[in-house]
């Protein structure tokens, strides 16, 4: 658990501060929302002009930010450049992309076919069958989320989730959570799996070690028995390892009598009995749990870097 903890709060920061350095959409940089009309955007700035005009700010940050409340406003007040923004960002304007099925789709397919041979490379294992199914389950809900994003014209959220937010932003949010989602899943499918077939295994080879003691102390019984009833319990028997009874000439041997090889069967069950409780104590902990997590850590710190010197 402490390494999901973990992994949340690198997901965590990381987001926060890739949304940092991105700075505020169009929208926040208008004090809008996307369900805003015209007039109300042209208020807002009408409003921000005034405040940041370089000729009222004395600020010397003050002409970049015109500048910038003036494209947001440009941007917005078109509603085809509205519409772009709003599902490829800033970037699209740059470039006038413009939605095209097929382009999409190829996009689309790219990724998330990429996205699913890195989760099966990495979930390979019996350890991980579970993580693999909840791994999966989270692409398949990401890519439906993504394509009702890019397919629905117009607001595709209700107007008090992110109401500052674009289409664009949700998608890389998305994009940018689902690898922390996806080592989450791999951390939690092992720290919950359990290797039943090796516990019962385990479970079953002291309950067959506790039968041949059992059977071991019996023959033992019989034969003392038979001994006392044949002698008259003068003299005692000596079992070889082979199951033989041998009573050695001229060296009396201590009396074994029923009550005693009882005993010893009452010692034995004991000792047996306290490895089967530890056999099943083991079957139904996980006793995966406390395994080590240096390898997950090195892989999250990997992740890391490799996003950092991309992203430069």
């Amino acid at each position: 658990m402490y390494a999901i903890a973990f992994l949340a709060a690198v997901a965590a920061i990381k987001s926060g501060v890739e949304m940092q350095q991105r700075g505020p959409n169009y929208y926040a940089v208008l004090g809008v929302t996307r369900s805003s009309n015209p007039l109300e955007i042209k208020r807002a700035y009408r409003k921000l002009s005034l405040e940041v005009h370089p000729d009222k700010n004395p600020s010397p940050e003050a002409s970049d930010q015109f500048d910038q409340v003036k494209k947001a406003y440009d941007t917005l007040m078109d509603m085809e450049f509205r519409e772009v923004y709003n599902k490829f960002g800033d970037d699209g304007i740059k470039a006038n992309k413009r939605y095209d099925e097929t382009q999409f789709l190829i996009e689309l397919g790219v990724f998330y076919v990429t996205w699913g041979f890195m989760i099966f490379m990495l979930t390979l294992g019996k350890r991980n069958a579970e993580a693999r199914n909840w791994t999966f389950t989270g692409l398949l809900v990401m890519l439906v989320l993504e394509v009702t994003i890019m397919t629905t014209v117009g607001n595709p959220f209700p107007s008090w989730l992110f109401p500052t937010w674009a289409e664009f932003e949700v998608i890389w949010l998305l994009h940018s959570l689902f690898p922390a989602f996806m080592n989450g899943c791999r951390s939690l499918g092992a720290y919950l799996y359990v290797d039943l077939d090796a516990q019962t295994r385990q479970l079953l080879l002291a309950l067959q070690e506790q039968g041949k003691d059992i059977l071991l102390v019996l023959r033992d019984v019989q034969i003392g028995v038979q001994s006392i009833q044949s002698g008259g319990g003068a003299g005692a028997h000596v079992i070889a390892g082979d199951g033989t009874v041998s009573m050695p000439q001229g060296a009396p041997l201590p009396r074994a009598t029923p009550t005693g090889k009882i005993r010893e069967l009452q010692d034995r069950l004991q000792t047996s009995n306290t490895n089967v409780a530890q056999a099943v104590r083991s079957l139904k902990s996980d006793g995966n749990k406390s395994s080590n997590n240096m390898g997950f850590y090195l892989m999250i710190l990997g992740y890391i870097v490799v996003s950092y010197v991309f992203n430069q």
